[in-house]
């Protein structure tokens, strides 16, 4: 168990995704978690209402499957096996965080809690938190996938629109770090 528990080295996590993106190219497959939205969406029925969702969902059951798994895996990981240590991050990030009013995460935390908690929901936060769904919803649709999907899938597949949006996040990211975010806070 100690092996489990202890942190591993971040390239077994990129070998790791370079062996299961091989295995899927090599099945015909496309990995795209976002597409499983599409697919619930078509197995409840809905492509008898709209024409988007009316496709053989069947064709993404072991997607549906991964989707379960992962978030099956996320629960038992984090129930389990949790790390009882802070979360390493650098000097200048807490110096950044601190200067917007923020506390660093503290032991048994993966994000701020002083942001990211039940406690810390008001009006303010509700509104940002509802903006920003809509925004990642219509954005990881009108992009044809998600972040992941995208730079992990599209990129291993050599897909030139991946490489545009992953180049629009990472820009997007950059102006939200820089521009929005010290405005919003």
């Amino acid at each position: 168990m100690d092996l489990i528990h202890s942190p591993w080295h971040w390239s077994f996590s990129g070998a790791m995704i370079a062996l299961v993106m091989l295995s899927l190219i090599f099945a015909g497959k496309r990995f795209g978690v976002s597409s499983s939205f599409k697919a619930v969406c078509s197995a409840s029925g809905l492509g008898k209402y709209i024409p988007y969702f009316n496709y053989n969902w069947k064709s993404h059951d072991w997607l549906l499957l991964f989707v379960i798994g992962s978030i099956f895996g996320g629960f038992l990981a984090s129930s389990f096996m949790a790390n009882t240590e802070a979360v390493q991050i650098t000097e200048g990030t807490i110096s950044h965080l601190a200067d917007l009013g923020i506390a660093s995460p503290g032991i048994n935390e993966l994000a701020p809690t002083s942001i990211f908690s039940l406690d810390s929901l008001s009006g303010h936060s509700m509104i940002l938190m509802i903006i920003g769904g809509v925004l990642i919803g219509f954005g990881t649709r009108y992009a044809g996938g998600c972040t992941s999907g995208h730079a992990i899938s599209g990129l291993s597949n050599l897909q030139l629109p991946s490489l545009v949006a992953v180049m629009g996040f990472f820009i997007g990211g950059l102006l939200m770090t820089y521009l929005i975010m010290p405005n919003i806070f």
